[in-house]
């Protein structure tokens, strides 16, 4: 990505960018759409615009889980595609709490608060 030849893609709602946070210069695709969760119609239309020909695509969730299945999507689509493990925030620690135990902003990447 810093190289030019990726395009970070948030798949998070836009709702889970606004209350936790978000990462500078990511396109944001919504694989999901709050509230209910369902599948974003226009996701396939959505990722083709945000990624340029000839470009990779790193895609970040919460935890990892949904970047997956955005993931096998893009590649589906024709896209060299990666998932980002950990995703933004991590696995819930013993006390279910997100954000300590791994992940974008545990491991100190850039990132800001809305």
């Amino acid at each position: 990505m810093q190289e030019g030849e990726a395009v970070l893609v948030d798949v998070r709602t836009d709702a889970e960018r606004a209350w936790v946070g978000e990462v500078p210069g990511a396109a944001a695709v919504a694989w999901k759409q709050w509230p209910g969760m369902t599948m974003n119609p226009d996701f396939d239309a959505q990722l083709h615009a945000a990624v340029p020909a000839g470009q990779k695509v790193l895609l970040l969730c919460r935890s990892g889980v949904r970047s997956v299945a955005a993931a096998r999507r893009a590649t589906e689509l024709g896209l060299v595609a990666y998932n980002i493990l950990e995703g933004f925030e991590g696995d819930p620690d013993q006390h279910a709490h997100r954000g300590l135990k791994g992940g974008w902003r545990f491991h100190g990447l850039p990132w800001r608060q809305g």
